[in-house]
């Protein structure tokens, strides 16, 4: 039986993953709350478009998707360079003026 609740069908892939774990573990170390919910909307609308949505939910990803380059362009113009090394888990701020880390 399909749990609507817990497991529905349209947030797995291959019947194996499941989309909110593959979504935990993309945002896990992210330290800017609109930076997880943007990428993690994208994630969701990506990895399910096939089951529930079709074009529609590729057009919502989409338009999360220009939201977040939006608001990271805006923020690297305003607090410079932003990288993160995934390897550490540790984000790093570039200096806009000197390209030097800080």
């Amino acid at each position: 039986m399909n749990d609507l609740v817990n497991h529905p069908e349209h947030y797995k892939l291959n019947k194996e993953f499941e989309v909110i774990d593959i979504i935990d573990s993309h945002v896990d170390g992210i330290n800017d709350g609109r930076e997880a919910v943007y990428s993690s909307h994208v994630l969701r609308y990506i990895l399910r478009y096939r089951q529930k949505g079709g074009l529609e939910s590729l057009k919502k990803a989409q338009w999360y998707l220009n939201r977040q380059i939006d608001y990271m362009e805006e923020r690297q113009s305003t607090y410079g360079l932003y990288r993160r090394r995934y390897n550490e888990g540790v984000a790093e701020q570039m200096d806009k003026t000197k390209g030097d880390e800080t």
